[in-house]
């Protein structure tokens, strides 16, 4: 992936007296032991000449199996990563059953240098954390995601 990619994604968010954040953990070998400073926003890259909220919307659907909420939107602005691809979010209001999630799948060579493929999940589980919890979750970098949807939540009708 080049450095300087784009990906875009949703934070759904709830209200429950404090926000709720909903993230998602990667699927896959590579995130399996990993808890803390794993979990992300639903998100994936934008493709050329994609509009970047269709592209989040589709990677929530694709991600979580979760029909993407009417709206309203909020954006709320780009991180860069370590690897530099870039992320633009939007925050909606929303409620899902993280139980109900079901992932598209991606393949890889698994073990490395096998020659043998395996499938996994894109994210292998979701839930709810308030903005404490989701802090720890959540990789550093997207962080600053958590406060500008508190700031967005009176616009998003929390």
């Amino acid at each position: 992936m080049p450095s300087g990619a784009l990906s875009a994604g949703l934070l759904l968010v709830r209200s429950r007296g404090t926000l709720e954040h909903f993230l998602v953990h990667p699927g896959g070998p590579y995130f399996r032991g990993r808890d803390d400073g794993a979990w992300s926003l639903p998100k994936g890259l934008v493709g050329e000449g994609e509009d970047p909220l269709a592209a989040a919307r589709r990677e929530l659907r694709e991600e979580t199996g979760f029909a993407p909420p009417e709206g309203p939107y909020v954006e709320l602005g780009e991180v860069r990563l370590r690897s530099g691809k870039r992320v633009v979010a939007w925050a909606v209001a929303g409620d899902v059953d993280p139980a109900r999630l079901v992932s598209d799948t991606f393949e890889l060579e698994w073990p490395p240098r096998s020659g043998r493929r395996a499938s996994f999940p894109e994210v292998d589980r979701g839930g709810w954390f308030d903005a404490r919890r989701a802090a720890k979750k959540l990789s550093a970098a997207q962080v600053p995601f958590l406060a500008r949807a508190e700031v967005a939540r009176a616009a998003l009708g929390l």
